[in-house]
This record gives C-alpha cells, structure tokens and sequence, in this order.
C-alpha cells in the first residue's frame, strides 16, 4: 500500500514596497526594488495587505515591468483588519491563521505594506508568526527599508539600535519621552531610531532640538529613495542655528545618538 501523497503548502513572500506612498512624486521602481523581487511579486495571485487601494496601485505599477499572472482585477487581496493597523499585531491578540488559507491549499501568497517592508514599523506581523505556527515556509525579498537606510547614514551606531516606533502627541509627554531615549542613548550608546505622522514632522523636530542636550547628535532622513531625499546629521547645539530641515509632507525617520 503506498504512503499517501505529502501535502506542499506555498510561501509567504514577505514584499517591500517603494517609499514614495502619500507623496508628491513617485519613484522609478527599477530604482528602488530589484527585478527579481518585482518578476516573484507579479507571479502572485493571494494577498494580505494592509490597504487593498494602495496594494492594487503599486501591483499596477509592478505590471508595467513584469507582467502580473492574471488580471487586476482577479487578483485576491484581503486587507488586515482596521483593528491591527490602530493597536498593531505584534502581541499575539489578532489570529491572522485563516488568512492563510490558500497558501495551506498549496498557493503562493504575498504580504504588502503601504511602504517598505512589511511587519517592519508596519502592520503584518501576525501573519508572519501565522505563518510559522502554520509551517508555511517564509521568505523575504529585498527592497528598502526606511529605518536600515536612515540608520546606516546618520554616520550614529550601527552595532547597537532600537526602533522605538511613535513618540506621544502631547507635548510634555513626548518631552519626557525625548528624555528618556536620550539619556538610553548617551548611557548605552544605542542609537535610538522613531518615526512621526508627516503632518507632525516640524512640532517633533522642535521638540528634539529644544529637548536634547547640545552635543547629543540628531540626525534626520526625509523622502528616503525619492529624488528630494535629505539626509543630514549634527548636534541639536548647531541644528538650533539652521533652517528646520523637515517639512509637513514628507516620510521622515528621525535618530539620535552620540
């Protein structure tokens, strides 16, 4: 009697997306996201994203480079839900298993973010985890990733980091928070790495280059990969004498350090 039949499950590809979403211009793909990651991506016809509008936007972008496998249209995309994106998925609460139903019938399945790689200061990590509760093998493409760029050009450690996602909105909190990270920074000498909703970029900068101590180095990375990137770093004692080199629109990866 012969052994039944192994069942092959397909693969989460895990795949970046350019950093140009909600700005002003777009990149060239071909610039920022290797063909072989856009050819593997086209080839996918299952999806979770973490917005079905913008997925299908970049896929019709893909398409002008490397044909998708079918239509558009037909494409299955399924959103994470509303939930995950406010409290994040990262603490085990949200079951993103049934997800993952056609990769256990044997398809291929991609996971998108708005920008950059997915489960990385962004939603998706559930069904990553899902994934490997699941035995559904993983693998990430290359593309960018906002936090490793600004990182390795802020000229601060690299050998020792940590992401700290959002600061608080209220101004005595983040204050505070401000602090906190800093004194970590300069006690440790682990660079400390955050983000902040575009249209509160100048009020955070403020906050930094009033806060900081006048040696601690800041360094900012704005409109990373697009054609008006900036990138610069300096201690808050000598940013206080120059023009704020953050504005209101663009995605922006603040860093201190020493």
């Amino acid at each position: 009697m012969s052994a039944p039949a192994t069942r092959t499950t397909g693969t989460l590809f895990l795949v970046p997306a350019p950093l140009d979403f909600g700005c002003d211009e777009a990149n060239d793909l071909h610039q920022s996201l290797p063909l072989g990651t856009l050819q593997t991506a086209a080839e996918i016809s299952y999806w979770v994203c973490e917005n079905a509008k913008s997925a299908r936007a970049y896929l019709k972008r893909i398409n002008a480079i490397a044909p998708l496998c079918q239509s558009l249209q037909t494409l299955s995309l399924v959103e994470l839900p509303r939930e995950v994106h406010k409290k994040g998925d990262h603490n085990g609460t949200f079951d993103a298993r049934p997800l993952l139903q056609p990769a256990l019938d044997g398809h291929n399945m991609g996971l998108l973010s708005e920008a950059g790689m997915p489960a990385v200061a962004d939603p998706g990590s559930s069904v990553v985890r899902a994934a490997h509760d699941l035995g559904v093998p993983v693998v990430p493409l290359v593309g960018p990733v906002s936090l490793l760029l600004a990182l390795a050009a802020s000229g601060l450690n690299g050998q020792n980091f940590a992401f700290v996602g959002y600061l608080p909105q209220e101004t005595s909190d983040r204050v505070s928070r401000i602090k906190e990270l800093e004194s970590q920074a300069l006690r440790s000498s682990q660079t400390q790495l955050f983000i902040e909703t575009p249209y509160r970029n100048q009020v955070m900068w403020q906050s930094l280059i009033q806060t900081l101590q006048p040696n601690t180095r800041l360094a900012i990375a704005s409109g990373l990969t697009l054609a008006r990137a900036r990138i610069a770093s300096d201690t808050a004692k000598n940013w206080r004498h120059k023009p704020g080199p953050v504005d209101n629109a663009t995605p922006s990866v603040f860093v201190i350090g020493r």
